[in-house]
């Protein structure tokens, strides 16, 4: 296939790069876009040099047939019409598109045959925090309808692009060298430190991160879950991590819980705390899977489980999603 990726200088284009590369994506041509900061730049691929194309309105997605985009909710929104006006699959990492009733919002692992309903040609890459809650959710939810979430997210600076994770590396050189700390991309110093806002707060209070996790889980599982979430930023680079509540219709036993999940495709069981068996960022990062550990009843709800996983946000939380999407649209013969 050809192939695109927009945004390609960017913290999930570059791991888009990777993950084609590394599963042996069916790429018979990759065509890189970007802005005009990154035009120009050329990246290797297989062996081969590729040039960043400015992303421009005119027909160079006419030949193409699926268009990993990564850039901003604007970005995408501007140039979907360019993008899908000749057949190409837009497979789309922003906000832009997740809510909207005519465009499916997917993560393969809990409903894949959404991506076969798409009248727009574009699917929506869930947010990463979500994507991985979801993955962990869904063999809970074949056992017993999930009614309540309560999550609190600790996410890496990945999650704010690849100039966040260097200026969390900055800090902190800074900070050892006695220099005045460099403060662009958070809301505060996030070396030695958590902030408890990602996102913009809306009036209710939480954060548009945190009202993501309510709709996007909703709309993935097909479910009236109710989901309260708190999304904290956390000095680590690279993967998020979550501390997870659930309450079910049924109780679910520990053991039951265990056994899903060990089973549940995308997942690890990562638990023995008795011998500090649990996930943990610097493991998961550059993984596939979301790995879940500390998984035991909830003593406050006799239908409760609490659980924690870890996974790389650039990964599973991004690029390797919506690869994963493209790979189960070309297995069935379904990208254009």
């Amino acid at each position: 296939m050809k192939t695109a990726i927009v945004g390609a200088s960017g913290a999930v284009g570059q791991e888009f790069l990777r993950v084609l590369a590394e599963r042996n994506f069916p790429v018979d041509d990759l065509v890189l876009f970007g802005s005009e900061r990154s035009a120009g730049r050329e990246y290797s691929f297989k062996g081969k040099t590729y040039k960043v194309k400015l992303l421009q309105h005119n027909d160079d997605f006419k030949d193409i047939d699926v268009a990993f985009v990564s850039a901003s909710a604007a970005v995408s929104k501007e140039y979907a019409e360019d993008i899908t006006k000749y057949g190409c699959l837009m497979i789309d990492n922003s906000k832009a598109f997740r809510m909207a009733d005519d465009v499916p919002l997917v993560v393969p692992e809990c409903n894949a045959k959404d991506a076969l309903d798409r009248p727009r040609n574009i699917i929506a890459n869930p947010n990463c925090t979500t994507i991985m809650m979801v993955v962990a959710l869904q063999p809970l939810e074949n056992i017993s309808h999930i009614r309540r979430i309560h999550v609190a997210s600790y996410q890496s600076a990945s999650g704010a692009g690849a100039a966040a994770m260097a200026e969390l590396q900055q800090q902190y050189a800074e900070i050892m060298e006695g220099k005045p700390v460099t403060i662009n991309k958070f809301q505060y110093q996030l070396a030695y430190n958590v902030i408890p806002q990602i996102d913009v707060f809306q009036e209710d209070g939480y954060t548009l991160e945190e009202a993501k996790m309510y709709n996007e889980t909703r709309k993935i599982l097909h479910s009236d879950v109710c989901c309260s979430a708190m999304c904290v930023r956390v000095s680590t680079l690279r993967s998020h991590s979550e501390s997870v509540w659930i309450e079910t219709e049924k109780p679910i036993s520990v053991e039951e819980a265990k056994a899903a999940i060990a089973k549940a495709p995308g997942c690890v069981l990562y638990d023995d705390p008795q011998n500090k068996v649990y996930p943990m960022p610097l493991d998961t990062a550059c993984k596939d899977d979301i790995f879940v550990g500390r998984v035991r009843k909830d003593v406050a709800n006799p239908n409760g489980l609490t659980f924690w996983l870890s996974g790389d946000q650039i990964r599973k939380g991004a690029a390797l999603n919506a690869v994963q999407i493209a790979e189960y649209l070309y297995k069935i013969g379904n990208i254009r």
